[in-house]
């Protein structure tokens, strides 16, 4: 009997979901717990696996708008195929080209307002190895993103710096010795190699259980550190956490009056922590001890944004060919707020603050490296249709690997959504050099009084966080207040009234 393959609830508001990006063919045989098909919503992109091993049969096609509960493919219960023989290669060198004597240093380039230096993440290739023009040689991350870096030269390739090392922009990461001529002409000894389903080489999947093996392993209150993934790249699946055994505990032998009794399972582990993750320390705590930042709160009645989308998210697709999201509205309220309140739009130089007459805004995307936060430029002059397409396309390139720093640097306001992971409320940290954030939560059903009775309506938090060096309380709440004055009457951002 086929399994259906259906859109689970993935955040709360979300009711709809669009086919991203198939993985599989229809056709092929998955895995269990193999990642078959990318989602996405107005929020993130998350992907799909599969719920059972067999033959995939697509059910609806990419960039179909499903809802919550929908099936959309079926996996009919066959075995594995047999596995098959592939011939890999193996590259032997010929003569190299010539020195020309030049050595080229391989400088960090400016890569984003406010960034004044990255952490060297992992080399790509080993010292002394032959390099060609524009191959990717190392890693580099900032607080923001991790960028690959390429060569600017042909030649041999000498490392300066070492991984872990922060770098300052400028900086000295490696030297070229420069030569002239074609790369090594290699040719091939083709050896037969068997491919099966599963992998032995380790990876960063190594361990890590699958979403459904969680759940298992949970259940069971094993730790999946003492189970062994058979998935690819190590990776533990359903039918692993399914068959696990939870160890044994030795009994328990009376101690002596003064020693403790020690029940379960006690057990530590010690990450190193990677570059990207000190700058992020780093950076966080600087802002919070180099501004005056406060938060201000409110909340907003969802309700008029929700039935607004139900009645023309249709229409509004077949016109415009994006989905009508929560983002657009949060977006060009904002705009609309930040003109009105110039002072929460700018930041602090010196001893001068610049106000900005452009809304830069950074919004959140998901990409298979993290979230970034790219801008969406010039946000006051965009439709609602506008910065859809904005938000889709910024999307696409972090899904594609393509986001780029000039993606991300620049703007003047950020808005950042902890709602989809469940925040009820929280007071963000502002992204300096600018001097606010807007913090969006969960939606939840509340009763508040309209018009004198009491009605259950979806409510949101709003917070704000600001620098009060540059942005006085009345200013923060009047934003505040205009934001809430816009997103409960949508037609006020139509009419800019």
């Amino acid at each position: 009997m086929a399994i259906e393959m259906k859109i689970p609830s993935i955040g709360e508001s979300i009711t709809e979901v669009t086919i991203a990006q198939w993985l599989k063919a229809d056709g092929d045989y998955v895995e269990v717990d193999e990642i078959i098909v990318e989602l996405e919503t107005d929020k993130a992109t998350q992907e799909f696996p599969a719920e059972a091993s067999g033959i995939l049969r697509i059910k609806a096609q990419e960039e179909d708008v499903v809802e919550i509960g929908a099936v959309i493919a079926t996996i009919e219960p066959a075995e594995a195929p047999a596995t098959a023989s592939a011939p890999t290669t193996t590259t032997t060198s010929s003569a190299a080209p010539k020195s020309t004597g030049e050595i080229k240093d391989m400088i960090v380039p400016p890569v984003g307002e406010s960034i004044t230096e990255v952490t060297l993440g992992g080399w790509l290739k080993v010292d002394g190895d032959f390099v060609t023009m524009d191959e990717e040689i190392c890693e580099l991350e900032s607080d923001k993103a991790t960028f690959e870096f390429p060569a600017e030269a042909q030649g041999i390739l000498r490392h300066v710096a070492q991984e872990g090392d922060t770098i300052e922009i400028g900086g000295i990461i490696a030297k070229i010795e420069v030569m002239d001529g074609e790369a090594p002409v290699t040719g091939s000894v083709t050896t037969p190699v068997t491919s099966t389903a599963n992998t032995s080489d380790t990876s960063h999947a190594a361990g890590h259980p699958s979403p459904a093996a969680a759940k298992i392993l949970s259940e069971k209150g094993i730790n999946p550190a003492t189970v062994t993934g058979t998935g690819v790249g190590g990776r533990i699946t359903k039918e692993d956490a399914e068959k696990a055994q939870k160890t044994t505990q030795k009994p328990v032998t009376k101690p002596e009056a003064s020693a403790p009794v020690v029940l379960g399972e006690r057990s530590k582990e010690r990450k190193k922590m990677s570059g990207m993750r000190k700058t992020i320390a780093r950076r966080l705590v600087a802002v919070k001890n180099e501004t005056a930042m406060l938060t201000t709160f409110n909340e907003v009645d969802m309700k008029p944004i929700m039935d607004l989308r139900k009645q023309y998210k249709e229409m509004f697709k077949e016109k415009n060919e994006v989905n009508l999201g929560f983002m657009s509205f949060f977006t060009k309220a904002c705009a609309l707020a930040l003109q009105e309140w110039p002072s929460v739009n700018a930041q602090l130089d010196g001893n001068e603050i610049i106000e900005h007459n452009y809304v830069d805004v950074s919004i959140a995307v998901s990409t298979p490296k993290g979230l970034v936060v790219p801008v969406i430029r010039n946000a006051e002059k965009l439709s609602f249709a506008g910065i859809e397409k904005e938000v889709v396309r910024l999307a696409r390139k972090g899904r594609d690997g393509k986001i780029t720093m000039d993606d991300m640097s620049g703007g003047t306001f950020t808005i950042t959504n902890g709602g989809i992971f469940g925040s009820m409320l929280s007071t963000p940290i502002i992204n300096a050099p600018q001097s606010a954030i807007l913090g969006m939560h969960n939606i939840v059903q509340r009763p508040v009084a309209i018009n004198g009775q009491v009605e259950i309506r979806p409510i949101m938090y709003l917070a704000l966080s600001y620098d009060h060096r540059v942005i006085d309380g009345r200013e923060s709440v009047s934003f505040l207040y205009r934001l809430k004055e816009l997103l409960e009457d949508p037609s006020r951002m139509l009419l800019e009234i």
